[in-house]
């Protein structure tokens, strides 16, 4: 049985969820990936515990690589974060298969422990393919989270509203009320 993710912001693309495996709950800084047991929810939660293991060169290999999409992220096409990014990819790669069902595609990788952090640079490609603009982070001053904007018009400030728009809302409105 695999534990409760404790997460503010979960269900995003993997790539982006790897990175808000931190977050800050009421000023302190939290860390999923802080050991074996939370990669295990990670996993969990993106579907890969069928495919990977949670261990400690996993974990290893998995902060690695979410250093590198973090580098990325906050300065998008910074040569030496995309050559960070370049790296993980190069611990993996897609396989052309045929089966009864038809063509397909399969991730291979010389260590499966790679498996986790290839996958998540892996879909930022797909990211990066589909909507560069659409790769946030959140608004508010104290969030550190990421989300793919999914909304109509493409405007999503925060990665919740209900959290970080509300409070951004209700700042506002007590610096409106103490100039009064």
């Amino acid at each position: 049985m695999t534990a409760i993710d404790p997460r503010p912001l979960v269900g995003e693309p993997v790539s982006l969820d790897l990175l808000n495996t931190r977050w800050n709950d009421e000023g302190v800084r939290q860390d999923l990936l802080a050991g074996v047991d939370g990669l295990a929810v990670w996993l969990a939660a993106n579907g890969l515990d069928e495919r990977f293991t949670a261990d400690a060169t996993t974990l290893r290999h998995t902060l690695t690589a979410r250093d590198a999409l973090t580098a990325l992220v906050d300065r998008p096409g910074d040569p030496a974060a995309t050559a960070r990014v370049d790296t993980v990819l190069g611990h993996g790669r897609i396989r052309a298969t045929l089966t009864a069902e038809g063509p397909g595609e399969r991730p291979e990788f010389a260590d499966p422990a790679w498996g986790p952090g290839w996958t998540a640079a892996r879909d930022y490609l797909d990211l990066l393919r589909t909507a560069p603009d659409r790769i946030r982070a959140c608004a508010h001053e104290a969030c550190i989270l990421h989300f793919f904007d999914t909304s109509r018009n493409g405007t999503r400030r925060w990665c919740s509203m209900a959290v970080c728009g509300n409070r951004a809302k209700a700042s506002r409105h007590y610096a409106r009320t103490k100039e009064s």
